[in-house]
């Protein structure tokens, strides 16, 4: 069947199959292209690796340094004339290629929350793999079910007082005003509980006690900062709280681990257009400006470039680079004073008649489009597809 995009406010409910399978294998081409990351890791343990930052680590890890990587996924495959989500086509391309090179390359698709796929990894680990030397969280999911069927739910609010300011709207292009609502103290508590540090403990937990961590191993979870614009929302916000306690999970892997000389860092990174990024209020004006900022100063990278820089540039496998948090900063660039006065010059001005003018509008909705294989060049999007 012909697939085309149907797009409702920040989700796309279908996902073209070859336009999936193009733009991972452009990504892996260009790590191919690259020269090798020495001292890499050997096995990896990616949770959350179908769409984003978790897949383009999964991409550098295993082209770019050789690994051997498990990944955990939630994603559907398709169902009669309904699309498989992007990230189901998107592993089994990226499995394709890595079998190409004779490289070990298997997914679990399944809540990564709960306690069966953390057995089904743990076993399987331990028959195929061996020792994990790299566990990298880059989970995103909106709710979680704990072990006694509690379920929690993720907002995305502020904390102390609403916050009103300009924002994009997806269904028009305009800029109006939004205004994010203060959340109360239960749905704090369930943001931290679905997006904290909890569950990337229980993994690390699950990992040691199975003898599956090896000796020296290095753990990161992905996070975000952001500048002031978006600290109300985001850093200040029910996102930022969780964020928190992820950090503070960072500086006690370190220290229940000490034995095994375990460590564990927070990468934060750059704003980029994700699935999760395109649902909070305010951000996407802020990422289309800093799009058309960052690429006219020849600093724009998207996931991929991230991570490539993250394993090559910030020596994260041998002796990271870390701030005065003991942090990892990938969004160095991002936060330049240089690039930060300019947004912010343009964020004053903004509105919808020169939006187009200061902000990159249509680089946001290639990305975005991307995400779920469309606007891939050398695509053709009116042939009949597979689903």
């Amino acid at each position: 069947m012909v697939v085309k995009p149907k797009v409702r406010e920040f989700i796309c409910t279908t996902a073209h199959p070859v336009g999936c399978k193009m733009n991972v294998k452009n990504q892996i081409d260009q790590i191919r292209q690259e020269e090798k990351i020495v001292n890499g890791p050997k096995n990896v343990l990616v949770i959350g690796s179908s769409t984003g930052y978790g897949l383009a680590t999964r991409i550098v890890t295993a082209f770019g340094a050789g690994a051997n990587t498990l990944g955990i996924m939630f994603e559907r495959p398709a169902q009669g004339k309904r699309t498989a989500t992007p990230g189901w086509y998107n592993t089994k391309t990226f499995e394709e290629e890595a079998a190409k090179e004779g490289l070990y390359a298997k997914t679990i698709n399944g809540d990564a929350f709960s306690k069966e796929v953390k057995e089904e990894a743990i076993e399987m680990i331990r028959k195929e793999m061996g020792q994990i030397d790299l566990i990298v969280y880059s989970l995103a999911a909106p709710r979680r079910t704990v072990e006694d069927g509690t379920v929690y739910t993720s907002v995305l609010k502020t904390t102390g007082e609403p916050f009103t300011n300009k924002s994009l709207n997806l269904k028009d292009n305009t800029v109006s005003e939004k205004t994010v609502d203060c959340a109360n103290e239960e749905e704090i508590l369930h943001t931290v509980k679905v997006m904290g540090g909890e569950d990337w403990m229980d993994w690390m937990e699950a990992l040691s006690q199975n003898g599956l961590l090896a000796k020296g191993a290095l753990t990161v979870a992905y996070s975000y900062i952001g500048p002031e614009l978006t600290y109300p929302i985001y850093n200040h916000g029910t996102i930022g709280q969780a964020k928190k306690h992820l950090a503070k999970t960072a500086i006690e892997i370190t220290e229940r681990f000490r034995d095994q000389d375990v460590k564990g860092y927070i990468s934060v990174n750059k704003a980029l257009v994700t699935q999760a990024s395109a649902a909070i209020p305010i951000v996407p004006l802020y990422i289309a400006i800093m799009y058309d900022v960052m690429k006219k100063k020849d600093l724009h990278e998207g996931c991929l470039e991230q991570m490539d820089r993250l394993f090559r540039e910030k020596q994260f496998t041998t002796d990271p680079i870390l701030d005065e948090n003991g942090m990892i900063r990938l969004d160095d660039w991002e936060l330049k004073q240089e690039v930060q006065d300019e947004i912010m010059r343009r964020y004053e001005i903004v509105d919808s008649e020169n939006v187009t003018e200061l902000a990159d509008i249509e680089g946001y909705w290639d990305d975005f489009y991307h995400m779920f294989g469309f606007r891939i060049d050398g695509v053709d999007y009116e042939a009949d597809v597979e689903l």
